[in-house]
């Protein structure tokens, strides 16, 4: 998997503040922060929310390619949703 996937950035919901979203961001809505490339602008910066610097590169769950990433974190997070 490649490292500039962003997957992580777009499929799962954040419901903290994060700088330019300050009401978090919903499922499937690209973070303000991820860059061109798919990286993240804030990755070293502490204003980083601790929802993405703990969230890890996992094999499993990434797959192989951003396509198997998006659908299994979209799988992931549509599974913790409160019903």
């Amino acid at each position: 998997m490649s490292p500039r996937c962003g997957a992580c950035c777009i499929a799962p919901s954040i419901t903290s503040p994060i700088p330019g979203m300050p009401e978090g961001k919903p499922a499937g809505t690209r973070c303000v922060q991820l860059d061109e490339h798919n990286l993240c602008r804030l990755f070293s910066d502490p204003s980083r929310p601790a929802v993405c610097r703990l969230f890890d590169y996992d094999a499993e769950l990434c797959g192989h390619h951003r396509h198997q990433a998006l659908e299994r974190i979209t799988a992931l997070e549509l599974s913790t949703r409160e019903a």
